[in-house]
């Protein structure tokens, strides 16, 4: 074995148990969820037994992870700078992890529209939190005041706006592969 695979073994038997702890589970529980022994699983825990495969595809879903997570090591390239588009006043950036997700901060000064047939409804889900000001989002027939702090996740199938309440608000928003379909085909609107 070399000093990589022994450093990859403790990162997983590390991760393992900070997972299990982070769940509030005993050893006991988590072996009962993984069908396994509360010893095989101290002794996966503690270095003393092999890890197997089967074992930790086992854990993994356990877990509530994926076996990829479970055994992912650190990346050299954590650090990315956003695309800017300055004509929407937005920053976005790719998330590397989930193929297809983006983040998109956005600085907005207008109020959402009064007109429903300006609101757009697509595949997908979003998820935002504001982070400075007050938003109002516009969701079917709903308005929703969503304040500094406060975080608001919807399906997008469900025609939507967002604007600004009092002045300007700044928002973080989280798109799935499909919502950030359904914003580049309505690119001249303003994202959400």
């Amino acid at each position: 074995m070399t000093q990589d695979d022994g450093d990859l073994d403790s990162l997983v038997r590390k991760r393992i148990r900070a997972l299990r702890v982070a769940q509030g589970w005993s050893l006991e529980e988590l072996a009962n969820r993984a069908h396994l022994s509360q010893s095989t699983l101290s002794r996966i825990e503690n270095g003393q037994r092999r890890l197997a495969l089967d074992q930790l595809v086992t854990l993994a879903r356990a877990l509530g992870t994926s076996l990829d997570q479970l055994v992912e090591t650190a990346a050299d390239d954590i650090v990315t700078s956003p695309m800017i588009d300055a004509a929407h006043g937005l920053m976005r950036w790719t998330m590397k992890g989930e193929p297809g997700m983006s983040v998109v901060r956005q600085r907005m000064t207008e109020p959402p529209p009064d007109n429903p047939a300006r609101m757009r409804a697509h595949p997908g889900r979003e998820w935002l939190v504001v982070l400075s000001g007050t938003a109002i989002l516009m969701l079917g027939h709903k308005r929703f005041r969503i304040e500094a702090n406060q975080a608001a996740e919807f399906p997008t199938m469900l025609p939507h706006a967002i604007g600004a309440e009092g002045g300007p608000c700044e928002i973080l928003g989280i798109f799935d592969r499909d919502a950030q379909r359904g914003h580049k085909a309505d690119a001249p609107a303003q994202p959400v």
